[in-house]
């Protein structure tokens, strides 16, 4: 079985090469990233990773995996920010708070799908001035759900979470190769 990569993250990557896998190919799906009015974020995420997954051609000898992340806090989406200003209200809004990051994580074979969500819960320790500018200064709120990256300078905002580390920064390791191997994809057969 050949493992397709659904996303064009990076992390993505980095994260299934630390289960040993390389995907034999890279094949973002290009789907409508809108929440439904009303959506709660444990069903959009869900949903998104799931579009995703379908929204990709498949031969016989192919898992697709896709995932989504997404940061929420109360019933509130936190995607990705479209400019500075959208970045510092995420960052002002978590300052000194628990918030939830979710992680869907889709696989697709010829025999269906299988599908996993991961809810990480992550505290912000309260922001400074000079936290916040310094972190919108450095750009690495850009493409990043909640406008943070917990395994980069956002990692300093976060004095502890309880869940999946590697859900925060976008892919569930222990889920997704659970998945995979489901699927029959395993580190010896890529």
């Amino acid at each position: 079985m050949k493992l397709i990569l659904g996303s064009a993250s990076p992390r993505r990557r980095e994260l299934l090469a630390q289960l040993g896998l390389e995907p034999a190919a890279v094949r973002p799906a290009d789907i409508d990233e809108t929440p439904a009015r009303g959506e709660a974020p444990r069903d959009y995420v869900a949903r998104m990773a799931r579009e995703k997954a379908m929204a990709l051609e498949i031969a016989a000898d192919e898992v697709i995996l896709s995932a989504d992340t997404t940061v929420t806090c109360g019933r509130r989406i936190l995607g990705k920010p479209e400019d500075e200003k959208e970045a510092a209200e995420f960052l002002w809004l978590l300052s000194g708070r628990r918030h939830h990051v979710l992680t869907a994580v889709a696989v697709r074979s010829a025999e269906g799908l299988r599908e996993r969500l991961v809810d990480t819960v992550v505290k912000f320790k309260p922001l400074s001035n000079d936290d916040v500018n310094g972190y919108l200064a450095s750009g690495e709120w850009r493409g990043k759900a909640g406008g943070y990256a917990v395994q980069g300078l956002g990692g300093a905002f976060v004095p502890w979470l309880k869940g999946s580390y590697t859900g925060v920064v976008g892919l569930p390791l222990a889920e997704t190769a659970s998945l995979l191997a489901a699927a029959g994809i395993r580190r010896d057969e890529t």
